[in-house]
């Protein structure tokens, strides 16, 4: 079974194994699914690179996981990857005041006013969750899981 509990190690470490189990559980049990990764938040850019990077994408908040199927009313699934343990709801239920969660989360109502579903996915066992819901269909159209 895949997990991504590891302690001990650094941040963007442990979100790196979470990229990499949903990627592989994605071509496992969706060998048909076309999906992409973002992964350029987790790299180190030049300053030319990024100073590019950023007049080709100048939208911040963009969902680590992009799936291209459509499905249920939905043009494609747009998930944002956080690690286990990560909040993005206090415990009152309302959206963390991060200014990044809160950008996210902009970008995740963006997204579904165009047709997408997009949510956050908090460890494995979320994200899994989450696309199996809208692989599956069952993921309903009108659905704000943020």
């Amino acid at each position: 079974m895949l997990n991504c509990r590891h302690k001990g190690l650094p941040h963007m470490a442990r979100e790196r194994d979470l990229v990499t189990q949903v990627a592989q559980y994605l071509q496992l049990q969706y060998p048909a699914a076309i999906f992409r990764f973002d992964l350029a938040a987790d790299l180190k850019l030049t300053m030319g690179q990024a100073s590019r990077h950023k007049r080709l994408h100048p939208r911040r908040g963009f969902p680590d996981l992009a799936i291209f199927v459509p499905m249920n009313g939905k043009a494609g699934q747009f998930i944002e990857l956080k690690r286990e343990g990560e909040r993005v709801r206090l415990r009152s239920g309302e959206l963390s005041k991060d200014p990044h969660i809160q950008e996210q989360a902009a970008m995740h109502e963006d997204l579904r006013r165009q047709g997408y579903a997009a949510d956050f996915a908090v460890g494995f066992d979320a994200a899994k969750k989450l696309v199996d819901d809208y692989l599956s269909g069952k993921l309903l159209p009108e659905s704000d899981q943020d």
